[in-house]
């Protein structure tokens, strides 16, 4: 019989137990690094079975750090896991590592796909881009609000128009101007930043075969094609192209008595789809 190991990760350190015919023979602790965990594995667990660990921030790089050191590591959905380990007494990281690996043994979790590398620097491409893209609007909108008080008033404009309307409106404004400018000076920069994450985002999609084919769909620009390839990463993990509807969150709903159906989006789904469609760079 080989060993199963449960992991309880955190930022600074990870508690592990190890089980073997039913028994724990082995619990500590050890850094969060995984290649620090996988030589604690092979030392007390040389014929490991199944390495679990929860759904978390650091779900990705341990998954796939273990894998490549050669350990069957074994994500699973933090909030089924949840029940089983909330039947401890005491809630602890002992507590939980002993739970997840009791689980990894007798077999009673659900695995979770983890997205590939690529997969996930596309995401986080297109979430810093986006984020970027909102600071750019709050400043600028915190610069008109500013203005607004003195009787400025900035006309709707965009880009290098709203930065010289706001020049033009601070003239003879010196007081005013100590206060705005700065603020002007990181809009522009921030705004400098985006558009150039912009067009790394752009140069991914040209490469793309799959964003090629969905960006020949009309309003289907690089990062809405961007979002969904990377959200789907590869067809094979569905087995029907209505199952892809499901797991994006897309509901039926009645609108009628005579139980006419259509289609919605549940909220809070599908986050960097919809991300896609509404990130137009605005100033």
């Amino acid at each position: 019989m080989g060993e199963y190991i449960g992991l309880d990760v955190s930022l600074k350190e990870t508690a592990i137990s190890v089980r073997r015919d039913g028994k724990r023979i082995w619990r500590g602790k050890c850094p969060s690094d995984p290649t620090l965990i996988a030589e604690v594995v092979r030392e007390r667990a040389p014929a490991a079975q199944r390495v679990v660990f929860e759904t978390g921030p650091l779900s990705v790089w341990f998954y796939h750090a273990l894998s490549a050191e050669g350990l069957p590591a074994i994500c699973i959905d933090a909030r089924h896991a949840k029940a089983a380990l909330d039947m401890a007494p005491n809630k602890t990281d002992a507590n939980d590592a002993d739970g997840l690996a009791h689980l990894a043994e007798v077999g009673f979790y659900r695995a979770v796909r983890v997205k590939g590398y690529d997969s996930m620097l596309v995401r986080t491409l297109v979430a810093a881009r986006a984020r970027l893209v909102q600071i750019t609007t709050e400043l600028s909108n915190q610069i008109r609000g500013l203005m607004k008080t003195f009787g400025l008033v900035v006309p709707r404009s965009k880009g290098g128009t709203f930065e010289a309307e706001v020049q033009r409106l601070l003239a003879g404004q010196e007081e005013l101007a100590r206060i705005i400018l700065p603020m002007l000076e990181a809009w522009r920069s921030v705004r400098g930043r985006a558009s150039a994450l912009g067009r790394q985002l752009l140069a991914s999609t040209r490469q793309n075969e799959a964003c090629q084919r969905l960006m020949a769909i009309p309003g289907v620009g690089a990062i809405t094609a961007a979002s969904f390839t990377a959200a789907i990463e590869d067809p094979a993990n569905f087995s029907t192209s209505r199952s892809v509807g499901a797991w994006l969150g897309l509901t039926t709903g009645a609108i009628s008595p005579a139980k006419s159906t259509m289609m919605a989006i549940s909220r809070g789904v599908a986050t960097l789809i919809s991300e896609g469609f509404s990130m137009k760079p605005r100033p």
